[in-house]
């Protein structure tokens, strides 16, 4: 494949044309090894020994996966691995097996056609408090018995809860003392916690350091292939303790359950028993309720012995002569900001050492979702740049109920009603987060890096019925956004193992566009596939000139494309998918020829010999015999 460039915050191939990236994460399950999702009752025992070897898929099953998303009109990939993936055994010991595999898949990728970037994906730390990313050796390097995490609910894992595991209660674990301390001691460790030392290094820096060389090895060996964009960081890292102006005030994600500050957090996972006030959520806030409940009621410590307690350590909280906690430094984090003072450091550590083995490599820059306004860098000082953000319709994802009338702006903390709105609101929105891209990051590209909905929404109707039309629904009027800024976007996500009873493997989220579930027919290439007409949509794939709109009318079929072209343009494609166009195409130009190509079976329409200046396209489905 050809090597794309940035240039004026375009992504360009060597033709000089533009190219927009619209792809898919794949995958899902990458999060977990293969015989270990997170439904499966585990207590890490063999946490070293693992093998994350088949993730996103079985090798003979790769060409068929890839051929599917390539039918549906992907052209990149957002590629998924984890730390643990890769140094599970302990610090140093890559698992070379998987290595290989992995570098084997994204070269297969290439000869499919698809553009990839990696994901060094993380949620919540580690599998072991309740995500997905790091090893289980990190927690054990800083003094955490792992047996004990959820035990002494520093942690909550479905894996120990089930079937005692609700919607979404995953995200719970931002609150809980081993995801936070974790984060405080790889972004601050060297100011917050200089006292906690591995192998006779700051826990910062070698933690840091693991993490950086740990991708390294993935870019030894993929850093010759040209469809090889660059890398992401890190996925949705989160700042810890890192700039909370006190321990003892609520902050952070909305906690369900009972009312959790950072300072009850320590004390709980410290192995003290409390009483807290109920809490249930509503909407996005956290409501205290009547009564109260007792957490932690046998004192089991998270840690190897009281000698490990990190905080106690640290100074941060005492306890009493009658045995009581109490914080000591309640302002102890404040003044520091987890973007200035945590990631963006570590992401010009991270960038240095991947571009000192492969050159010229992009970064994907995001940073966690509540944070999306704040980060800023300079594209031109840190070389090529993408804004890789996220956005999620929240009160589809939290509730897994849509009707296209109701949604949440989250920027201004709204309900907006009726679906004009809802569309215009989704809009405004993704306009935000290219205009970060233009002010805030020197015109570098803005590439939605996760959006999507779960399939097992309004009450898995879709799994009842075969009735996917909302999923549809919502698909299109969040493409719509995307179109109407001509941002690039990764679609979360393709699960090749998923299934309509556990969906993705991981933590009862249910994302993604193809279960097995759903394929009645393997010889068809659509079959698995879940509202496929919501995302397999028209687009312009490649523009030899300067793409200025691009709008697609879900209703009636229609698509038009804005293009300026120069002098003696490179063909212009386009994506037309058989699903919305089984009878083929009608198509008016203002200026130029147009024939479909072979490519993707058949489904590319290749535009030539435009004249200067601006031009027009506009695709309709032809009307059956």
């Amino acid at each position: 494949m050809d090597k794309l460039t940035l240039k004026n915050g375009k992504f360009i191939d060597p033709s000089g044309r533009e190219v927009l990236l619209r792809g898919v994460n794949l995958s899902g399950s990458t999060k977990v090894p293969p015989d270990e999702p997170t439904q499966t009752a585990n207590n890490f025992s063999r946490h070293r020994e693992v093998s994350f070897v088949g993730r996103p898929f079985p090798r003979n099953q790769a060409r068929e996966h890839f051929e599917r998303l390539r039918h549906w009109g992907f052209n990149c990939l957002r590629f998924l691995t984890t730390w643990e993936a890769i140094e599970h055994t302990g610090p140093g010991q890559y698992d070379t097996e998987y290595l290989d595999y992995f570098a084997d898949m994204v070269s297969l990728a290439g000869e499919y056609g698809f553009y990839v970037f990696i994901d060094p994906h993380q949620d919540v730390w580690s599998r072991m408090t309740g995500g997905d990313g790091a090893p289980g050796w990190t927690l054990e390097a800083v003094g955490f018995d792992i047996s004990k995490l959820d035990l002494s609910e520093a942690a909550i894992t479905m894996q120990r809860r089930y079937p005692d595991y609700g919607r979404m209660v995953w995200i719970n674990n931002y609150s809980r003392l081993a995801c936070r301390t974790m984060f405080t001691l790889f972004f601050a460790g060297d100011k917050y916690a200089p006292q906690i030392k591995i192998a006779g290094a700051s826990a910062q820096s070698f933690l840091q350091n693991a993490f950086i060389n740990s991708i390294a090895q993935i870019a030894m060996r993929i850093k010759d292939m040209p469809h090889v964009l660059g890398y992401g960081a890190m996925n949705e890292p989160s700042g810890g303790f890192l700039g909370l102006d006190s321990l003892e005030s609520l902050s952070g994600f909305p906690h369900s359950g009972f009312v959790l500050t950072p300072a009850e957090s320590i004390f709980i996972g410290s192995g003290f028993t409390r009483t807290l006030q109920k809490s249930e959520l509503n909407g996005f806030i956290a409501m205290p309720t009547d009564g109260e409940v007792v957490v932690n009621p046998m004192g089991i410590s998270a840690y190897k012995s009281p000698e490990h307690d990190i905080w106690r350590k640290v100074g941060i909280y005492a306890v009493d002569k009658k045995g009581n906690p109490y914080i000591t430094r309640d302002f102890y984090f404040k003044g520091s900001t987890f973007l200035d003072d945590g990631l963006v450091p570590f992401m010009r550590n991270f960038i240095t050492k991947i571009r000192s083995i492969h050159s010229g490599a992009t970064l994907f820059v995001e940073s966690d979702p509540t944070h999306v306004h704040g980060l800023e860098l300079n594209a031109m000082e840190w070389g090529g740049v993408v804004n890789a953000s996220h956005w999620y319709d929240n009160m589809t994802l939290l509730s897994k109920q849509f009707n296209g009338e109701v949604a949440l702006d989250i920027k201004n903390l709204a309900i907006v009603e009726g679906r004009d709105d809802v569309a215009k609101m989704f809009k405004e929105t993704i306009a935000d987060y290219v205009q970060i891209s233009q002010e805030k990051m020197g015109g570098a590209p803005t590439l939605v890096g996760e959006f999507g909905l779960p399939f097992d929404m309004n009450d898995k109707h879709g799994y009842k019925t075969g009735d996917f039309s909302m999923h549809e629904l919502a698909l299109s009027m969040y493409y719509d956004a995307m179109d109407a800024n001509l941002a690039h976007t990764t679609l979360w996500n393709y699960t090749p193992d998923n299934s309509n009873r556990w969906g993705d493997n991981w933590n009862e989220e249910d994302l993604s566009i193809f279960s097995n579930d759903q394929r009645a027919n393997p010889k068809d290439i659509n079959s698995g596939g879940r509202a496929i007409k919501g995302f397999s949509r028209p687009y312009v794939m490649t523009s030899g000139g300067s793409l200025g709109a691009m709008r697609f009318d879900w209703q009636s079929g229609v698509f038009v494309a804005d293009i300026r072209f120069a002098k003696n343009p490179a063909p212009t494609l386009i994506y037309i998918p058989q699903l919305w166009y089984p009878n083929g195409v009608d198509v008016v130009v203002s200026s130029g020829e147009w024939e479909m190509s072979p490519d993707r079976n058949h489904q590319v329409l290749r535009w030539t010999g435009a004249s200067a200046g601006n031009a027009q396209i506009t695709i309709m489905p032809k009307k059956g015999n």
